[in-house]
Parts: C-alpha cells; structure tokens; sequence
C-alpha cells in the first residue's frame, strides 16, 4: 500500500506506471541582457599587438514560483593590449527550470553547477559568434568547471563561518596566541 504513493500514470496515458523520483526540466532558455562593443574602432584593426583577455563569470538565480528557478549566467569577457579596448562582452544567458519531487538539500548544487552547466554551451556560442561579427577571430571560451567553483565558495563560506564562531580551520581549537 505505501508503494501506492510513489508510482504515478507514465505521460503518454498507456496504464503503465513509474515511480516518482526527483525532476528538474529545462522551461526556456534566453539572452537576459546582452552588450557587445568595440571602443577604438576603427583603429584596433591596425593594432599589431595581441590582446590579452579577461574572462569573468558569475551564477544568480532567482524563484520564480514556488517550483520554477531562473538561473542566470554571466559572461563578461574583455580584449586589451597596450593600444587600448579591442573588445568588450557583456552575456547574461538565463535559463528557466521546473522542479518536482525535489530534495531542498539538492537546490544549490543543481542550481549553481548543474544548471549552468547547461547554458554554458549556448552563451559560449553567442559569445563567439558576437566576437566574429565584431570583426575579430572568434573566441572559444574554455569550458568551466563550475562544480569546483561551488566547492570553493562552499569551502570560503565554511571558513569564513568558523572564523567568526572562533574556529578556524573547524577543528574545535582556539586561535593560535589566544587563550
């Protein structure tokens, strides 16, 4: 009988049944905003120099409705040399995602690794293809490793918690020259 609670009808409506398990589901995916611009032009294209490119990203979500999270990836991405600005992107793709059956525990690691993990390809593509319209070489961002990224923040987060609770490091010990 307490099976009864977990198996729903398959969505195709054919009788037979499966369990319920944990669902996340892609809604829609968007340019939330977008700025690309080429300051010295016409100039940078007789640059002989190499730019040197910084790359910055950030993850911002957003609850929508009680089970819909925006997840937001932000790209921006700068091309310099000792001239001047080649190029400056500004990307913030967003994704719209639908949960059900989801374990409250799960919500971050899904939200800041999984999810953008998802959208990365379609911003790197923008991203080059925005590059090559502005009349450079396109530029192929390298994949990011975003669970390592959420590892650090967690790991800062805790450090920064034992800190304050006067345990650095967690292990129980005072402060290295407090009593």
């Amino acid at each position: 009988m307490a099976d009864q609670d977990s198996i729903v009808p398959t969505p195709e409506g054919n009788g037979e049944a499966q369990a319920v398990g944990p669902q996340a589901v892609t809604i829609a995916q968007y340019i939330k905003d977008f700025s690309a611009e080429s300051p010295s032009s016409p100039q940078v294209f007789q640059w002989q120099t190499q730019p040197s490119l910084d790359v910055q990203f950030g993850i911002h979500g957003n609850k929508v409705a009680d089970d819909i999270q925006e997840v937001i990836l932000k790209i921006e991405l700068t091309a310099k040399s000792d001239s001047g600005t080649h190029f400056i992107i500004d990307l913030s793709y967003a994704g719209l995602f639908a949960f059900r059956n989801f374990p409250e525990g799960a919500m971050p690691p899904f939200l800041l690794v999984e999810a953008p993990r998802l959208l990365f390809p379609f911003a790197r593509q923008i991203v080059a293809e925005t590059v090559q319209n502005l009349g450079f070489p396109p530029v192929l961002l390298d994949p990011i490793d975003f669970a390592a990224a959420y590892m650090a923040q967690a790991e800062a987060t805790q450090q920064a918690q034992d800190q304050v609770a006067g345990q650095p490091g967690g292990d129980g010990e005072p402060p290295v020259g407090h009593a």
